[in-house]
């Protein structure tokens, strides 16, 4: 009994260290591992420390194992378990007419610009992979020729989070395919072998997206990096809807990123590829352009242009809080549309004013 009740004291102290430490920013789900392994020696030495008390106890070993493994476990989860921007800006705690699961909403009309629906869209937050909408939109304007071949290198290793690919460096393919699999697939070595074949190289692409941004007139927007990866890369609900309209006007784009599936030929293998966003998939949708995006201090997004109701609508959700919440979204504002967008009036502050027939 004492040493189960020391043992038990022991996790609780291990699990109250490990949150006070500070998890570094590349602590996505990929990244987090390098908050693991601390966490994980500190159990081990004081497991080992504890064998004799056990031999001497008669608690037996398997026990112990276990134990060790659901603290561990339990110190991992804690480790990870940060809030988005939009959390700790108190963004979540909006209140909307249709119960959405994202901090920041904006529906608006293609072609007219009106202003559907709105919820926190001024405020700025980190974009994640949404940022590759951007990244498609300069290597198309530049027109480089999309059948030269590009070279995955030891440059293109995300070292931001420590997220995986399945473009191993020494993988070579056309500008074309890396286009493809960056907007269909969200892959992180495409996006950024794009970014390095640019002329001037990275900085210079860089530089090309925030200036695309700034003629666009995304005053809210900064890029510095490609992929999404970095938390610095952000911009707002009103901005990205400008993005997405004018990235509407490349075929290549819409072509894309709304393709459900693509095969690559990598040396005697063939990579079969999926959309990141299962909506491209779903009859129920006409969806014209689109991006995914996710980190942890961006929370879950999406940015999609669809036709609902006869219109040509332009959807932004960010900072959604659940791994499929963002489709949800998306989902509740179509059936809004078909239903009550006839007899909605716009938002303002996130609050919805429609007229309820009784």
């Amino acid at each position: 009994m004492k040493f189960r009740q020391s043992f038990l004291s022991l996790c609780l102290s291990v699990a109250v260290a490990a949150l006070s430490v500070a998890v570094p920013d590349a602590a996505e789900a990929a990244g987090a591992k390098k908050a693991r392994p601390a966490a994980g020696r500190v159990l081990k030495k004081a497991a080992a420390a504890k064998v004799g008390a056990v031999e001497k106890s008669r608690v037996s070993r398997t026990s112990l194992r276990r134990k060790v493994a659901v603290g561990a476990g339990a110190v991992a989860v804690a480790a990870v378990a940060r809030p988005s921007y939009g959390e700790v800006f108190g963004l979540r705690d909006t209140p909307d007419a249709l119960d959405l699961k994202s901090s920041v909403a904006l529906v608006m009309d293609q072609d007219t610009s009106e202003v559907l629906f709105a919820k926190n869209s001024q405020a700025v937050l980190p974009i994640a992979s949404l940022t590759k909408m951007m990244t498609g939109l300069v290597v198309v304007e530049a027109r480089q020729p999309l059948h030269e071949v590009l070279e995955v290198t030891e440059d293109d290793i995300d070292t931001e989070r420590n997220s995986s690919s399945r473009l191993a460096v020494g993988t070579q393919l056309s500008r074309e395919e890396m286009l493809h699999l960056a907007l269909m697939s969200s892959e992180n070595r495409a996006a950024h072998a794009l970014g390095r074949h640019y002329p001037g190289g990275l900085t210079a692409f860089v530089a090309a997206m925030n200036r695309k941004a700034s003629q666009l007139g995304m005053n809210d927007t900064r890029y510095v990096d490609p992929t999404g990866l970095s938390s610095r890369n952000q911009s707002s609900a009103s901005d990205l809807a400008r993005l997405v309209k004018a990235a509407y006007q490349q075929p290549l784009l819409r072509e894309f990123s709304t393709s459900t599936e693509l095969a690559v030929s990598v040396g005697k293998r063939t990579l079969q590829y999926h959309n990141t966003n299962r909506l491209v998939q779903s009859p129920s949708w006409d969806i014209g352009l689109q991006k995914t995006g996710y980190i942890i201090e961006a929370g879950r997004c999406l940015v999609m242009q669809a036709q609902l109701a006869g219109r040509k609508l332009i959807m932004v959700f960010l900072d959604s809080t659940g791994k499929y919440s963002r489709l949800g979204d998306a989902e509740r504002v179509r059936q809004w549309v078909e239903s009550e967008a006839p007899r909605a009036r716009a938002l303002s502050g996130g609050v919805m004013q429609t007229s309820v027939r009784q």
